[in-house]
């Protein structure tokens, strides 16, 4: 069986081949099988939103957020794919909380110095 990370790669060039709804499938049976592979939920976040699959978009963008909250960009795409779904006070808090998390990570570099 091939590798979480060789299936991820066979599912965005599946993509880039212009077969996105396979590619969909193929990163839904990863993150099936590897749940807390952030990488592949980011995908299908981007993946979804593209097929105007809102409710889809924001729930995978949402798991990643869960999985990396330590990473403001998590915050940052979640922000994004919530605008483009409509749901402005979504997006706003997710921008707020990549801005938390922003500053906790600059925290943290500081106590080290």
């Amino acid at each position: 069986m091939s590798s979480e990370v060789e299936r991820y790669d066979e599912a965005i060039q599946l993509q880039q081949n212009g077969r996105l709804e396979e590619a969909v499938a193929k990163l839904e049976q990863l993150t099936a099988d590897y749940p807390d592979y952030a990488l592949a939920h980011a995908a299908l976040s981007v993946f979804y939103q593209k097929l105007q699959r809102n409710d889809e978009a924001v729930e995978h963008a949402g798991k990643v957020c869960e999985l990396e909250p330590e990473d403001p960009f998590s915050f940052v795409a979640m922000s994004t794919i919530c605008q483009k779904a409509g749901r402005i006070s979504e997006a706003e808090r997710a921008l707020a909380q990549a801005h938390q998390a922003q500053m906790a990570s600059y925290r943290q570099g500081q106590n080290r110095s």
